[in-house]
């Protein structure tokens, strides 16, 4: 995907909810929760580990100001946070981004294993011991 063709590189500033002059901060366009956020670089790469460290660094920082000002405003119990880092980890769009996903007690029957669902036969490992 080139930059032109990126959603990324472009956003609609209706959904930019704040930025800095590494990043930008938007609002999911197919929210999980309410709040479903994510974090961009101004640099077009598709991972996340192809950034120089100051700038993983910098993003890092804003994944930090999204959690406060989604606390904030909306008082979630908890977080998941995280990033698709290519295909094969599901990665839809190859511009890299963090995920800020605030949750609520409840919205799920069990939330134990968070992420480790994207495999689900590997989620419930306590299950196993």
């Amino acid at each position: 995907m080139s930059p032109s063709e990126c959603p990324f590189c472009q956003p609609d500033s209706k959904r930019i909810w704040f930025l800095d002059e590494t990043g930008i901060v938007v609002r999911d366009a197919f929210p999980v929760s309410k709040g479903h956020t994510l974090v961009v670089p101004r640099q077009h790469t598709a991972s996340l580990f192809d950034l120089p460290a100051a700038t993983q660094s910098a993003l890092w920082r804003l994944v930090a100001e999204a959690r406060t000002r989604l606390h904030d405003e909306l008082h979630p119990d908890g977080f998941n946070l995280g990033l698709n880092d290519g295909e094969a980890a599901g990665q839809t769009v190859m511009h890299a981004h963090i995920h800020v996903i605030p949750r609520w007690t409840g919205d799920v029957p069990d939330p134990r294993g968070g992420i480790r669902w994207v495999i689900p036969d590997k989620a419930r490992y306590w299950e196993n011991e």
